[in-house]
């Protein structure tokens, strides 16, 4: 592959996948909304991806080996995609979310009890309703951030998968940690804070593991997807699996405290992060069978607990 294309990209993984293009010698076009300049030696659209007319004037006479899409959250930035980039290029990698196999955000979804595999979730045959006011935030808040997210995604997943107008992966990423200072969601930071402190995590009564993956290794997961041939969703985890005591105890360890206090919660009570009630972890043979070699989380984490610690302690807001 020598020109690709990245929708956002502009922070976290994202921005070390343009890194890790740019310096494999691809030429990378970005497009996003101006808010954050890419790295140097990329080139730079910027355009509303929700404004078709707009992208389109952008891209110009453009055309791309691959399109990644960092930022596909609904199935009308998915439509909107699929006329703007059908004709402009021949494979698009979007990224995607374990979230699809929330079964909190719909019915549909089987309970899982051993780790799930892509076909859990079929975007072949998931209903797609455009007609939703998914850009509106009443509609986020009426139905909240999580099912708004999972289904965003499910239905976006569905819209590329249709009449396919070029090859389409989704990579359905596992809960991403580590980057130190790069990470904005503050999840990790949240055990660093309250282990060192002394102060509770709060986790269920009875929790669950679920499955990981290192920031440096999703974004080079997508840079091999992006080079494959291979189509249809993938799931995209580090071997092994953590419950959120295990990462409590794991942070703990690094910091050099002792055991981490825990509050146990009931069902529906608030949580930390990554403390779940069911099982919640994904299978990740079909990436592996296809040639990509996972690391296992227990190889990394002691690093990404590190950088988190570090930009913690330099007053950094992660």
């Amino acid at each position: 592959m020598r020109e690709v294309c990245v929708i956002g990209g502009s922070r976290y993984f994202g921005k070390r996948l343009i890194l890790r293009l740019r310096d494999a010698g691809v030429n990378v076009t970005v497009v996003n909304r101006g808010s954050s300049p890419p790295p140097p030696g990329v080139t730079h659209l910027v355009a509303d991806r929700d404004d078709e007319a707009a992208l389109a004037a952008a891209l110009g006479d453009r055309r791309f080996d691959v399109v990644i899409d960092q930022v596909c959250y609904t199935p009308r930035q998915a439509a909107i995609a699929k006329r703007v980039f059908g004709g402009r290029t021949a494979r698009y990698v979007m990224t995607s979310t374990m979230e699809v196999y929330d079964p909190a955000t719909f019915d549909a979804v089987p309970v899982h009890r051993r780790p799930v595999a892509e076909d859990a979730v079929d975007p072949g045959t998931w209903p797609v309703d455009l007609e939703l006011p998914w850009g509106e935030e009443a509609f986020r808040e009426l139905l909240g951030d999580a099912w708004h997210y999972a289904e965003g995604k499910r239905q976006a997943e569905a819209v590329f998968s249709r009449d396919p107008a070029f090859a389409f992966v989704s990579v359905r990423s596992a809960h991403v940690l580590g980057g130190g200072a790069e990470e904005f969601t503050g999840r990790l930071e949240h055990y660093v804070d309250r282990v060192r402190a002394g102060r509770a995590v709060r986790v269920h009564g009875e929790e669950y593991a679920s499955t990981f993956i290192h920031h440096r290794e999703i974004a080079e997961f997508l840079f091999w997807a992006a080079g494959a041939d291979f189509t249809g969703p993938v799931n995209a985890n580090s071997h092994g699996e953590l419950t959120a005591t295990e990462l409590s105890e794991a942070v703990a360890a690094q910091v050099g405290v002792g055991r981490p206090v825990f509050l146990r919660k009931e069902h529906g009570d608030d949580v930390s992060p990554f403390s779940f009630d069911r099982y919640y972890a994904m299978d990740n043979a079909r990436a592996t069978g296809l040639g990509f070699a996972f690391s296992a989380v227990a190889e990394w984490l002691p690093g990404a607990i590190a950088e988190t610690v570090g930009a913690v302690g330099a007053g950094v807001q992660v």
